[in-house]
């Protein structure tokens, strides 16, 4: 066979492959329609001044997801697409309490808190990698991709994003006072990808340290400057002592009701991470996942839900 036979033998061929291929997105017009309303794949992380005129500006947002609201979270996973196509650039920070106190509860371990923070021994800390950097991690980024939006699983592990001090005796393998590098988000957010989050750490020495989710994510919006800060809880926000939700909280206010005992429980290293994050992070929320589902209003200021951290 001479060359422009089999030229023109590859050319047939090519032509059947099209005609025959299942149709893609960009292939029909809807899909293409689709396509033109969806944002570009490099989102000028950070910068208020977007190209495209979307809402959100690029603004890089940390979402922790707490474990206790795992369970009914498709709400909230469908407002962080609604709120990524708007322009915003999320990452994902998600806790895992109650699936990890589960399976320890099936492998004969109790679970043990000091002060809101898991008590991790060898045992408990090989249960939380496994849910936290496993299951759960991978099961936000499914439902994510499900959504149209390009998430990534990582922990903060991964190139050693995340590094802390360990905790002392009462606490075992845990993680205190984190350190982030913002280089790794940095890279996936340029890409146009979503960081999902699992929150290990680095110790001094180089081993995993189980971190609470709230100190994960404080140090992640620090490191990346972020413009907004949310916690996703199984509470509505921050009670005073007749169990009102205060609206607004100054960080000299959150630091008595921390004092005087108000503040308990797994609240106790969310307000001790948001008091720490408000040195970089202008706006903090504490919102429940029913609040959430309007993610772009509470991140616009158009929705008023949940506790504000201010600085004063």
């Amino acid at each position: 066979m001479s060359v422009r036979d089999e030229r023109a033998a590859d050319e047939r061929a090519g032509t059947r492959a099209v005609e025959t291929a299942p149709k893609s997105l960009a292939a029909t017009k809807s899909g293409q329609a689709e396509l033109e309303r969806s944002p570009p794949l490099h989102p000028q992380v950070g910068c208020r001044g977007d190209p495209c005129g979307r809402p959100g500006g690029g603004a890089a947002c940390v979402v922790k997801i707490g474990g206790s609201t795992l369970d009914g979270v498709a709400g909230v996973l469908d407002a962080l697409a609604a709120a990524w196509r708007a322009g915003y650039a999320p990452v994902v920070v998600h806790g895992g309490g109650p699936i990890i106190n589960e399976w320890l509860r099936r492998l004969g371990i109790v679970p043990q808190f000091v002060a809101g923070r898991r008590v991790t021994d060898a045992a408990t800390l090989e249960v939380a990698c496994a849910v936290m950097g496993g299951v759960i991690n991978n099961g936000l980024v499914e439902e994510l991709v499900r959504r149209g939006v390009p998430a990534v699983g990582l922990s903060g592990l991964a190139a050693g994003m995340i590094r802390a001090e360990r905790a002392g005796d009462d606490h075992g393998l845990v993680g205190l006072n984190p350190q982030a590098d913002a280089a790794p988000l940095r890279a996936l957010l340029a890409g146009g990808f979503v960081p999902v989050v699992a929150p290990l750490a680095l110790g001094p020495a180089g081993e995993c340290l189980n971190l609470n989710a709230d100190d994960a994510a404080m140090a992640l919006a620090r490191a990346l400057n972020a413009d907004h800060l949310l916690f996703v809880s199984d509470v509505p926000g921050v009670r005073d002592k007749a169990g009102a939700i205060i609206p607004r909280l100054t960080a000299r206010a959150a630091d008595a009701l921390l004092r005087d005992g108000t503040i308990t429980g797994g609240m106790i290293p969310k307000i001790e991470a948001c008091l720490t994050a408000l040195e970089d992070v202008p706006a903090i929320h504490i919102i429940d996942s029913a609040a959430a589902t309007d993610l772009r209003g509470v991140l616009a200021g158009d929705h008023a839900a949940g506790t504000r951290l201010v600085v004063r």
